[in-house]
């Protein structure tokens, strides 16, 4: 197959290829994604892997032992790197992110073979990939529930919070296909490149807002906001000037976030009382893949048995912002009920926001969630 093609890899693909594979696969999309300088230092620590350059995070890396695809390991990498250059204190590597053409191989294992020890805790946990511009996609599905006939007062539950700043959404405006939610004042305003017919205009409002995270994320501690924006692709500027706008609106007042697993978090929220005439939603943006399967198992398994319960007073819905590694593209999909189960998808999304894709007639999904 062409270098130019993604390479066929399962979500959970361990072994073999796999290590190599996620990051052929991870440098074209980020060149997908208008990430040329992510792409480059993907691309970069690829060939050293495929070198004999030494070092343990190197190590590491080629003997990954889980799901290299699902884990993010080629991202996790990234972020560590552009941490080590967002304390400035490496030329060479500046000289990547600011586009320049240096052998980036070299200088990155010159800087890897230096810096080893710093790199390695970024391998141990996943990136925090919180953005503000995902939030689009959850109003527009609100937009369309509350079309449906369901409660247009929502109560919402979110899983992968990290920072939460999409649990400040009903702080932001939105300009959706001209159509416009949110306040005057807000703290950041969306206008999302527009794609198919203009959403439902329907009038929404929001009972409340809470998230779990197993490693919740602090913005008003500005160390804990140096690492999230390590996670930022650089090439995004756009997305530093929102996550500085977000650490604002955090400090003013913080997200409710509890530090929990999803499971966990979606079982204890579902056996609390729902008022009347308030929606019930869980929702969640690029998060699926880190969920352990287990924990996915059971989430889905409680919302069933909630979906079971629901009724026109207290209906449940399920909106899910995930990426599809068959496409590759981002799926925007809802699950509601009572009336028995339906699963749809909304439309595709750009992985911050950038474009979204309304269908004017959803799609039926094979989403698994």
């Amino acid at each position: 197959m062409s270098e130019e093609h993604y390479r066929q890899q399962t979500l959970y693909q361990t072994g073999g290829s796999a290590v190599a594979d996620a990051f052929h696969n991870q440098s074209l999309y980020c060149r997908t994604n208008d990430a040329l300088i992510t792409a480059r230092i993907v691309e970069g620590v690829r060939d050293l892997l495929a070198s004999d350059a030494p070092g343990e995070l190197l190590a590491r890396v080629r003997g990954w032992s889980g799901a290299p695809l699902a884990d993010a390991l080629p991202l996790r990498v990234a972020g560590g790197l552009h941490a080590i250059h967002l304390k400035g204190e490496e030329p060479a590597l500046s000289a990547i992110y600011r586009g320049g053409m240096a052998d980036v191989a070299a200088v990155l294992g010159d800087v890897v073979a230096r810096r080893d020890a710093e790199l390695l805790p970024w391998l141990d946990g996943p990136p925090q990939t919180n953005e503000a511009g995902r939030s689009s996609n959850f109003i527009l599905a609100m937009l369309w529930l509350a079309e449906r006939g369901l409660g247009p007062r929502f109560e919402c539950l979110e899983i992968g919070s990290s920072a939460g700043i999409n649990l400040m959404i009903d702080r932001y405006r939105y300009d959706l296909g001209g159509v416009e939610v949110g306040p005057a004042d807000a703290a950041l305003t969306f206008k999302p490149e527009w794609r198919g017919p203009p959403p439902p205009d329907r009038h929404i409002e929001f009972a409340s807002l809470k998230g779990c995270d197993v490693a919740p994320v602090d913005l008003t501690d500005p160390e804990q906001a140096v690492r999230l924006k390590a996670y930022i692709w650089p090439e995004h500027h756009v997305r530093f000037a929102r996550m500085d706008l977000a650490i604002a609106a955090a400090s003013e007042r913080k997200p409710d976030i509890v530090r929990m697993n999803a499971a966990e978090f979606v079982e204890q929220a579902l056996a609390a009382p729902q008022a009347a005439g308030t929606t019930r939603v869980l929702m969640h943006s690029i998060v699926w893949q880190y969920v352990p399967v287990e924990q996915q198992t059971r989430v889905s398994a409680a919302m069933e048995a909630a979906g079971e319960r629901a009724t026109p007073e207290r209906p449940l819905a399920w909106i899910a912002l995930e990426a599809n590694r068959t496409v590759h593209y981002h799926e925007l999909t809802v699950r509601y009920w009572p009336g028995g189960e339906r699963r749809l998808q909304l439309g595709v999304a750009h992985a911050h926001g950038a474009w979204l894709e309304y269908f004017a007639e959803p799609l039926p999904s094979a989403w698994p969630g």
